[in-house]
């Protein structure tokens, strides 16, 4: 067997990520608008506020002795220039072969493409561009050779493993489209991003100058007013990465409890995956929120335990000055 084939057999069986070893291989998120950076770069700066600040951590597969960690942060600025910019971070950490995937962007969004009674349909286009990162231990990975019949010990391995760790440049595409308009009863939003477009190599296949899969991303919704004080938005996330696939369908609910404070619950489904189920709150600038995943899959049940849960935390900066629009209508959840 390759040493690239054994060693992703080894981190995709240790950590219990995937199950076939061409499934998808980026972090994901149950709360992925709290990490609007990882979802599609256009939605850079798609706030009302001077700066927004965002950070996320998820953890499953919490039975395994070193389960998936996940932490994703990122701090966005708009411009009255039509010009938004951000950076983002995401860390993820799995395995008994002290396996980390990491990832830095820089994020840009032009948001002067606008139509439409009073110019409030709008499309916005997002880039990214910065760094992938992957690496992994071998002094606290077992190889078959080390297996020692005779004695039933462990001996040295014969593998020669150069490089466990691997950089490349990676980049990424999207587009928005949103309905700002003010006042109305529902507002639509909807969006397409590519990441790894320039597929940088991917030094752990098993295939020598194997490429990273572009991973497409559409996502949308629309965001309905019930009352004066309640919104429910139900929304959609479809990802694609080479022949894996996710499939979540939600709603999120809004109630105004004081003039200062918004309650937060949510639920959805990722086809053959989970059941999601959310909770927080919005109070001033700073809104959090935490869910939890109840895991219905095959590969859930064999390892008895395989549910998962998030907290975010966003923090926008009040703007100084108002604008003059009735009300900005936010193409995120």
């Amino acid at each position: 067997m390759k040493t690239g084939i054994r060693i992703l057999l080894i981190i995709v069986t240790s950590g219990m990520m995937v199950v076939k070893a061409a499934a998808q291989v980026d972090p994901h998120f149950t709360q992925y608008y709290v990490h609007p950076a990882w979802l599609n770069p256009a939605l850079t700066g798609m706030f009302e506020g001077e700066y927004r600040a965002s950070a996320i951590y998820r953890n499953q597969w919490s039975n395994l002795s070193n389960p998936f960690s996940t932490i994703g942060a990122s701090v966005e600025v708009p411009t009255n220039k039509n010009l938004n910019v951000g950076v983002s971070l995401i860390n993820q950490r799995a395995g008994d072969g002290g396996y980390t995937y990491t990832t830095g962007y820089g994020n840009v969004s032009y948001t002067g493409l606008r139509f439409g009674k009073g110019n409030f349909q709008r499309i916005a286009i997002g880039l990214q561009a910065g760094f992938i990162q992957r690496k992994f231990n071998p002094s606290k990975m077992i190889f078959d050779d080390q297996w020692n019949p005779a004695t039933g010990g462990l001996k040295p391995t014969q593998e020669a493993i150069s490089n466990p760790s691997a950089t490349a440049f990676d980049a990424g595409a999207g587009v928005l489209y949103f309905d700002a308009t003010p006042g109305k009863r529902a507002n639509v939003f909807a969006g397409f991003s590519a990441s790894h477009i320039n597929q940088p190599e991917n030094r752990f296949g098993g295939v020598s100058n194997e490429k990273m899969k572009i991973r497409y991303t559409v996502h949308g919704g629309v965001k309905l007013v019930a009352s004066e004080v309640l919104t429910i938005t139900p929304h959609i996330l479809y990802l694609r990465q080479n022949n894996a696939e996710e499939k979540m369908a939600g709603a999120y609910a809004q109630l105004k409890a004081t003039t200062t404070t918004d309650l937060l619950l949510g639920v959805n489904y990722r086809v053959k995956d989970a059941f999601g189920f959310q909770a927080g709150f919005n109070y001033n600038n700073m809104v959090f929120s935490a869910s939890y995943d109840v895991n219905v899959s095959d590969l859930g049940k064999m390892a008895r335990g395989a549910n998962s849960f998030e907290i975010g935390l966003t923090f926008t900066g009040i703007k100084k000055t108002k604008t003059p629009e009735v009300e900005f209508v936010c193409p995120r959840l």
